[in-house]
């Protein structure tokens, strides 16, 4: 089943057993995934959707740090539900060791060792781990992997 099937079978889920937040939390991923489908002109594909939903958990993310830092907790307790609604739709992130073997094999591939490559090797890096860990967490070891 596709990832936007899904969304809608979860939508009308959270409909019969009238979980508003859940609700509100999927009809904004909902009408996210359409605004790029009409972009793009044809059905999304699951990767196409995957990168929608990530725009919106980081979103949610970077609101999340804003309520946080101006010490708005009240605003930033139902991000937390709705971020972990999102996360649900994404795959399995790959655990630190992994991620750290995967990205010195891709980066011993294509010949990059000095941290003067660190533009090309994130690019590398993030090709071969292909959605499966978080930007951030494979900065960290590419900066590791590279001398």
């Amino acid at each position: 089943m596709s990832i936007v099937n899904q969304v809608t079978d979860d939508m009308k889920a959270a409909m019969k057993a009238q979980e508003a937040a859940k609700l509100s939390t999927i009809r904004m991923l909902k009408t996210a995934l359409k605004n790029r489908q009409i972009e793009l002109m044809h059905e999304l594909t699951d990767d196409e959707a995957l990168a929608v939903i990530r725009t919106q958990i980081k979103q949610l993310k970077d609101s999340l740090d804003s309520f946080m830092s101006a010490g708005r907790n009240d605003l930033a307790e139902p991000l937390h539900a709705e971020i972990a609604t999102l996360e649900a739709y994404l795959p399995a992130q790959m655990d630190d060791a992994t991620l750290a073997a995967k990205v010195k094999e891709a980066l011993a591939e294509a010949g990059l060792t000095a941290k003067a490559d660190m533009g090309r090797a994130m690019g590398v890096a993030m090709k071969a781990v292909a959605g499966l860990a978080d930007g951030g967490r494979v900065k960290k070891a590419v900066e590791s992997a590279l001398v």
